[in-house]
């Protein structure tokens, strides 16, 4: 007689999962928030005991008006912002006379998430106070567009079902550790939903906590994605298949000084490759304000190397 390979049944396994759920959701449950504007409103988090709570930046931004938050409890009270960044769509405000004493939620790392693990988000859809929903990570390190135009990295997709009014709610795994703030869902899709990812929302946070807004460099230039030809990639030896063309520069700009002109096509930036603005964003981060970089372009039928010094963007 051989024994069974496969000794869980699937009714040990489901409850297994049930027990995951519940736990997660009885232990995140009491800190996630309604977030109420005078033109609609959202979910979010509380992650520190005195108050302080993660949501999006569209669902606090563009109002007039206070800012409520409404607990589990039934607790009704009034918050205000700490900073937003639109182009992440992350935003902290801070529950106003909140004590020490709330339920909080504890963030966990973006590098221990894995595809097909269980992901669970509680929010606020339609309206429908503090529901539950399950599903899996579907993938990560996906891209999205923000509002603003730029690209947000570092993304979770799921299929954990995600309405409006989930917006600004936690993402979290079976260790009850918020692992991304829901952000988007793509209308008329099914089961395609996306949070971004704690890693991304930590860094993002310490900037609003530190400056009440995210800090990032800027070249003073406006430009268009262009492809390369088979020729110059050829002949200048390329990894990329296009470049930044510099449309326009900014009087007084910290490109002006670093002599760009309009045309040069930028395929470098700090050592790293820039085939468009999605790239050039990328690196024009905080940590870079004030800090001499080596550009790489290409002007006409040369390759030139010049040191621009990004200023902090207004």
């Amino acid at each position: 007689m051989t024994s069974d390979p496969f000794p869980n049944t699937d009714d040990t396994l489901l409850d297994a999962y049930s027990r995951a759920v519940v736990t997660t959701v009885e232990t995140v449950g009491p800190a996630v928030v309604r977030v109420e504007r005078d033109k609609g409103g959202g979910s979010g988090v509380i992650f520190t005991p005195d108050g302080f709570v993660l949501t999006n930046s569209h669902v606090i931004h563009g109002g007039e008006g206070t800012t409520r938050v409404t607990l589990p409890d039934g607790r009704s009270m009034q918050a205000e912002s700490v900073g937003e960044d639109a182009d992440t769509d992350l935003a902290v405000i801070r529950i106003d006379g909140a004590g020490s004493t709330l339920p909080s939620a504890t963030l966990g790392d973006s590098r221990r998430v894995r595809v097909g693990q269980i992901a669970i988000a509680i929010g606020n859809p339609y309206g429908f106070h503090h529901s539950a929903t399950a599903g899996i990570v579907s993938a990560t390190g996906r891209s999205l567009r923000a509002a603003t135009g730029r690209l947000m990295d570092d993304v979770i997709q799921t299929d954990a079902a995600l309405n409006p009014g989930n917006s600004g709610g936690p993402l979290l795994n079976s260790r009850a550790e918020v692992i991304g703030v829901n952000t988007a869902i793509i209308g008329g899709a099914q089961g395609i939903c996306f949070a971004t990812a704690i890693g991304s929302v930590k860094a993002t946070v310490v900037e609003l906590l530190q400056h009440g807004r995210v800090r990032r460099a800027r070249l003073g230039i406006a430009g268009e994605n262009t492809p390369l030809s088979r020729r110059v990639v050829r002949h200048f030896d390329l990894g990329i298949a296009s470049a930044l063309r510099v449309t326009a520069v900014e009087s007084g700009s910290p490109a002006v000084d670093a002599g760009v002109q309009a045309g040069d096509l930028i395929i470098g930036l700090d050592g790293r490759p820039v085939s468009g603005f999605d790239d050039m964003h990328r690196l024009l981060s905080h940590d870079r304000v004030g800090k001499p970089l080596e550009m790489i372009v290409i002007r006409r039928a040369q390759r030139l190397a010049l040191t621009v010094t990004p200023h902090e963007r207004a």
